[in-house]
């Protein structure tokens, strides 16, 4: 019997902070690597992209896109360090999903970047520059191009598939974030996956009180949004 693979040392971490889920998904991970070595690279994808109707505008072809333009700050935040990016979306995630704030303002945007201790200028900046736009296009392309559709989706750049490209997993999707013990557990058995190249699904579907604690969790977060959520499949208005 073949000895398992080493853990991962590294994940890209795709990501929308309009995303409930993958903001719960974020804090699992997070206290992942305060219990390993884990280095987590922030990483964007778009679901007003994905999500977008025939005949709308992209939402780089709009002057202020909610979630395009709150990863085009984090992408201005990055080229100073990877840290200043994660404590963005940490505190943009928290003020939207828990705290039912719009970090998609500008000015919470900025109110938020001066609480951690950051240029609120960053925001202006950011909208300033199109090559902001360009790095979170390229990042959201790339998980298009791995056949993603969604966030969180991960990808282990230790560990190549068949065609030389990183590992790439959607989820894990979690309401409650689990911590300690049990986030390592969550963490074995999403890697374990790893071993198993041609292993594609495992889902629980979401039953009638599935829906009803969910909905009851993210309250905050559906009463702040200034948009409509959809599972894929489904249109969503996300302006003209």
């Amino acid at each position: 019997m073949s000895d398992a693979p080493p853990a991962p040392t590294v994940v890209d971490f795709h990501f929308d902070v309009m995303c409930p889920f993958a903001y719960q998904t974020s804090k699992w991970i997070r206290d992942v690597r305060a219990q390993t070595d884990l280095t987590i690279n922030w990483k964007f994808f778009s679901l007003e992209e994905i999500n977008r109707r025939d005949g709308k505008k992209h939402p780089w072809e709009r002057e202020w896109s909610y979630g395009w333009s709150m990863m085009r700050i984090g992408a201005m935040l990055r080229r100073s360090s990877m840290d200043d990016l994660d404590r963005w979306y940490e505190r943009a995630g928290r003020a939207l999903h828990e705290d039912g704030h719009k970090p998609h303002d500008p000015a919470v945007a900025r109110h938020l970047l001066t609480e951690l201790g950051l240029d609120p200028s960053i925001v202006d900046a950011a909208i300033a520059d199109p090559t902001t736009d360009d790095e979170v296009h390229t990042e959201h392309d790339r998980v298009v191009a791995a056949g993603g559709y969604g966030v969180p989706t991960l990808f282990f750049p230790e560990f190549p598939n068949d065609d030389g490209d990183p590992e790439c997993f959607f989820g894990p999707v979690v309401l409650d974030p689990p911590t300690g013990e049990s986030a390592m557990r969550l963490w074995n058995a999403t890697t374990a996956w790893l071993e198993c190249p041609y292993l594609f699904e495992l889902q629980r579907p979401k039953n009638r009180s599935h829906g009803e604690v969910i909905a009851d969790r993210f309250r905050p977060y559906l009463e702040a949004r200034d948009w409509i959520s959809i599972d894929r499949g489904e249109v969503v208005p996300f302006g003209d």
